[in-house]
């Protein structure tokens, strides 16, 4: 599935091959002869579409993960049967209803990298960053550019939401591409050179370090997600005392539909954030554990030479770019932020 996701021509044929035989049945269509005859064959573009359709619906389902979503679509009306999806702020999910066939980390790093699809600009190239670089002040991602006024043209990078609303919401963030591509490979070749020389060294640095972030970061999620379900005890408690205030007639019908409608949408509201807290502190848990499955990563792709996207999609979650500052030689300094998978920051 994560092979499939990041282009791996096999691995997309093998899912394909799997549904082949019920997709080309659909796909049946009459074939009218010179003759006068008429045979049954393949619709092959109408089989393409449905191909594309499926694996899109492959890759985001979480019924490969053991968990059952409803209320995902509805009909127009009760009139009409055509079906509208709904926001995903009013679906239902439940978790572990059967046994998953993908594992959850490979899944959720699957939604990441759909998610940061890369699209081609209009020179045809692919930036391999793309997905991965955002504003370490407003969070947003950064836009790709190419400057081609300069004798020689180069590409930068620079806040998307400050392009968008301009200035008094966020700075400009500017970074070059040569100088971020730059920066990421050295420290890329450094863990790689540092894990060829000495792997226990690297390991107990990282467990340190990085886990005792996750764990900060752990804390504050489980703290909102305790938070949160607190409210929702007490939105249970206040809509039982408020239909016992209104069958007591101690409070109008009007003002019951009123606050009525107020609880329900806090409900769904809480029942979505309490879905997506519990969902991240069980990716947290997993990600604790990862040191490991970093340093095998790093030993899997040696000591880089150059950048790639699969390499920069399996190694990093982010990278965070800081406004740059001058110093008092008026010499240029920016912070760039590496995140890397399973591990977090690690200096």
């Amino acid at each position: 599935m994560c092979r499939a996701s990041g282009g791996d021509e096999t691995a997309v044929m093998e899912i394909l091959n799997f549904y082949d035989a019920y997709i080309s049945k659909l796909c049946l269509r009459p074939f009218y002869h010179e003759n006068g005859k008429v045979s049954m064959r393949v619709d092959e573009e109408w089989k393409g579409d449905i191909h594309t359709a499926m694996l899109k619906a492959i890759l985001k389902s979480e019924v490969y993960i053991g968990n059952s979503v409803h209320n995902m679509q509805s009909t127009v009306s009760f009139k009409s049967k055509k079906k509208v999806r709904k926001p995903e702020s009013e679906w239902f999910r439940i978790e572990n209803t059967h046994e998953p066939i993908i594992d959850k980390e490979v899944f959720y790093r699957v939604q990441e990298q759909i998610k940061s699809r890369r699209r081609q600009t209009k020179e045809k190239a692919t930036p391999i960053f793309a997905g991965l670089v955002k504003c370490a002040d407003c969070g947003w991602s950064m836009r790709f550019a190419t400057n081609k006024a300069n004798k020689t043209p180069y590409s930068y990078y620079s806040c998307s939401f400050y392009g968008q609303f301009g200035k008094g919401y966020c700075s400009m963030h500017y970074i070059r591409y040569d100088v971020l591509y730059q920066a990421v490979l050295e420290r890329l070749q450094y863990w790689a050179k540092a894990v060829q020389q000495d792997e226990e060294k690297v390991l107990h640095k990282i467990q340190k370090v990085g886990n005792a972030e996750r764990i900060r970061e752990k804390k504050k999620k489980a703290n909102a997600l305790k938070k949160a379900e607190n409210r929702q005890n007490e939105i249970d408690r206040l809509f039982a005392k408020m239909y016992e205030d209104r069958a007591c007639e101690k409070i109008t019908e009007r003002n019951f539909i009123m606050l009525s409608g107020k609880y329900q949408k806090e409900q769904i509201e809480l029942e979505q954030q309490i879905t997506n807290l519990r969902e991240e502190l069980s990716k947290m848990e997993q990600d604790m554990i990862g040191a490991e499955k970093w340093i095998e990563l790093i030993k899997e792709y040696s000591v880089p030479k150059e950048l790639t996207a699969p390499l920069l999609n399996a190694m990093i979650e982010k990278i965070l770019i800081h406004e740059a500052t001058t110093n008092e030689d008026n010499e240029r300094i920016q912070e760039i932020e590496i995140y890397y998978r399973f591990i977090g920051k690690v200096d």
